[in-house]
Formats: C-alpha cells, structure tokens, sequence
C-alpha cells in the first residue's frame, strides 16, 4: 500500500496539482485584497460613503440587555454575497488572461508543420520544357 501510495504521489500530475492549489490560495488573497482595499473603497466612494459589507437585511434586531447581547441579531448580508461576486468575476477574468497568454506561449514553441513536398522549380521546368517538346 505504501508503494502505490508513493507511486500515487510522485506522479506529476499530483505533484501539479498541488502547487495550483498553493498558488491559488495566494492567488485567492492577494485578489480579496485587491477587492477590499482597492476596487471596495471606490465603490464606497461612488455611492456617497456606503460600506458594501455592512449592506444588510436584519430580520431579526439583537435583543440586549444593558451592554451584553441576549439575543445576537439575525440578518442577510447581502453586501458580502455582492462583495463575493467581485471577487469571483476578478478571479474568474484573470484565469481566463492568463489562460489565453499560456495558449499564445504554447503556440510559439509548437514548431510550425512543414509545407507538403512537391516538386522543385527545375523539375517544373523540366516537365514543361518535356511536354512542349511532345
């Protein structure tokens, strides 16, 4: 079982895999931090100071008493769900550049199929010169 299991592992489509998970992760942070910190704020701006996050539909109010929470309160947060949908469009238009840039790399090292072999010029020549003689 250890064997299959190495066998399993050092296999390079496992191993690749595993590195694309890892740079998605970081992938994952710096777009969230894209969308946080860059593209968020402007949008705050755009709509007159609005958080996006704190967008929300409460359904239920927190019940209090005095300082502490009885009951916590029960809201759709639909400004994170809109915030998701950022992230998710930035991430999905970036694989997609860099999937087209891979396909244009990967079409350059492809060497280009030789034309069909035909006759020369002078064998040309040759069968005109051959068949003007007949």
């Amino acid at each position: 079982m250890w064997k299959d299991f190495k066998k399993f592992i050092s296999r390079g489509n496992v191993v690749d895999m595993a590195v694309g998970v890892i740079i998605g992760g970081a992938f994952g942070s710096i777009v969230s931090s894209l969308v946080n910190d860059i593209i968020m704020p402007v949008i705050g701006v755009i709509t007159s100071g609005m958080d996006l996050k704190a967008m929300k539909f409460v359904l239920r109010a927190a019940e209090m008493d005095g300082a502490t929470v009885v009951k916590p309160e029960v809201a759709i947060t639909y400004g994170m769900f809109i915030q998701n949908i950022v992230n998710f469009f930035i991430i999905a238009a970036s694989i997609f550049v860099m999937i087209k840039c891979i396909e244009k790399l990967q079409k350059k090292q492809e060497p280009a199929p030789e034309p069909p072999k035909g006759p020369t010029t002078e064998e040309l020549l040759t069968e005109i010169r051959d068949l003007m003689k007949k």
